[in-house]
C-alpha cells in the first residue's frame, strides 16, 4: 500500500507528460499497472476471481 503523500503526489498535474505516474486507484500501487483497468495486476487479478469485473474470465486451454 503506497502512501497518502505518494498517491496525492501522482494526482497532481506533472510539469512535463512524460513525468506522469499511473496508479491502481485502488491500492496505489503503481508497478504492474494495466491501463485498461486502471488497476494493478494483484488487485486485478483478486476483483476478476470475485468476478467483478465483467467480460474478464479465467483462461485454459
Amino acid at each position: 500500500m503506497a502512501k497518502e503523500s505518494v498517491i496525492a503526489r501522482a494526482k497532481k498535474k506533472p510539469k512535463y507528460k512524460s513525468r506522469v505516474v499511473r496508479r491502481c486507484f485502488r491500492c496505489g500501487r503503481k508497478r504492474g499497472f494495466m491501463r485498461d483497468f486502471h488497476l494493478c495486476r494483484i488487485c486485478f487479478r483478486e476483483l476478476a476471481n470475485e468476478g467483478m469485473l465483467p467480460g474478464i474470465k479465467k483462461s485454459s486451454w
